[in-house]
């Protein structure tokens, strides 16, 4: 693992024309309140290039006269601190992780004004929060002290990593495919154990009880667990509410694995059985879901699905009498972002929205290439209060979502094994 890491850290720097240093840092410790905080969890490109797990970090890169060099700073091990927080690596272990040096954090500010001399680029993570405070700092002092003579230019090398990020390596898609496998047995057992009259919360915990028990420390997001209008909240997370019988739920839950996210929505009948204007909703989207997969493989552009998901959508509801009118007209005027608001699905790794780029440095989409994974999630959304929507309809919230890995000649479902035909989810249930 390692030699990944330290692969990324190299091909990072080979991109680069001139001589660079780049400085990047750990995620901080997050105060939850008063004296208590979040669980740590690492910033995301610093772990992409590290493998490294804790906080109080920072990582220098180094690219002079075509030479290559790469420094850890972590905090160094203290047992007195190791009792209350438990162990650290320390700087004598640190070998281990594939860095030239590993140094004291201690010792960063010191060493700094070494790195900067004789380079054009200085890299730093604009976006990220500690390096806007505390490393941020460190290298203001540096360079007002006057230890560096050539730094011209300084520059963000947040968007760099993340189009790195973008193409996934045979590792991260078996961390993926295990994420999935885990989230696949929550949403199994949340349909099996659901009972009407029993609280949304309860669902969450069995979900979220579920990704621990096999091996997911955490959720890679705040679990849905929508019943009945609810639905129709596209970021429900109260999960406070009774679910009714003859409700739909709807749960968007996923789990990550070391690191690496996964992201399934499904929606069901609480009672085990959809009633015929469920399913007739139901159905439809999960039609467009189905066609909208087929449609993935290398050289298609995001918009393409976008636009289709749209269309296939808009239809689906003027057979069914939500719309109405012309097909093209209600597009152009965009009356199904109505009940369809949101996008057809977004990349995902390392983050469950993972913020890789879907355009090119001259503003040009990114094709679809092998080793991409994203989401494919259309939904409909038909709030109990919309007079406009045919009652039968109303109240009723659908999403179906999958994680789609882009394959050499098309794509491969990860979470198509997580039932989402009515027989078979109305079979698992009973």
């Amino acid at each position: 693992m390692n030699k990944i890491y330290s692969k990324r850290r190299k091909k990072l720097l080979k991109e680069f024309k001139n001589d660079a240093v780049v400085v990047l840092s750990s995620a901080a410790l997050k105060q939850r309140s008063n004296d208590t905080e979040f669980p740590f969890r690492q910033d995301s490109n610093f772990y992409y290039l590290s493998g490294f797990k804790e906080d109080n970090a920072c990582m220098v890169l180094l690219k002079k006269n075509n030479k290559i060099k790469s420094y850890l700073f972590l905090t160094e091990r203290n047992e007195q601190m190791e009792l209350w927080t438990g162990e650290r690596l320390g700087t004598e272990r640190a070998g281990t992780l594939g860095f030239d040096k590993c140094f004291d954090i201690k010792t960063l500010g010191s060493k700094l004004g070494k790195y900067f001399l004789d380079v054009d680029d200085l890299y730093l993570d604009f976006y990220s929060e500690i390096t806007s405070t505390r490393t941020a700092k460190r290298v203001a002092k540096t360079l007002s002290q006057g230890r560096t003579r050539s730094v011209k230019n300084f520059l963000d090398i947040t968007s760099i990593v993340q189009k790195m990020r973008l193409v996934k390596d045979e590792n991260e898609i078996k961390q993926m495919r295990k994420a999935v496998m885990i989230t696949k047995n929550a949403h199994h057992i949340a349909m099996q154990k659901i009972k009407p009259n029993s609280y949304e919360y309860k669902t969450q915990a069995r979900i979220e009880k579920s990704f621990k028990s096999d091996g997911a420390y955490w959720d890679a997001y705040t679990t849905i667990v929508a019943s009945g209008n609810n639905a129709n909240t596209l970021h429900y997370i109260l999960n406070d509410k009774k679910i009714n019988d003859g409700d739909l739920v709807l749960i968007d839950a996923g789990s990550e694995y070391n690191y690496y996210a996964s992201d399934v929505t499904r929606t069901f009948p609480v009672n085990g059985k959809f009633t015929p204007a469920q399913k007739e909703v139901y159905e439809m989207v999960l039609n467009v879901q189905l066609r909208i997969i087929e449609m993935i493989k290398p050289g298609i552009v995001k918009q393409d699905i976008q636009d289709a998901s749209e269309r296939f959508l808009a239809q689906g509801m003027l057979d069914l009498g939500i719309l109405k009118g012309d097909l093209d007209e209600i597009l152009k005027e965009k009356k199904q972002k109505k009940y369809y608001p949101h996008g057809i699905g977004h990349w995902m790794g390392l983050d469950v929205h993972d913020p890789c780029p879907y355009r090119d440095d001259e503003g040009n989409e990114i094709p679809f290439a092998k080793g991409m994974i994203l989401t494919i999630e259309p939904g409909i959304y038909l709030n109990a209060n919309d007079k406009e929507v045919p009652k039968k309809y109303r109240g009723i919230g659908i999403r179906i979502e999958d994680d789609i890995l882009v394959t050499k000649e098309g794509n491969e479902n990860l979470s198509k094994s997580i039932v989402k035909n009515v027989e078979d989810i109305e079979a698992l249930m009973a």
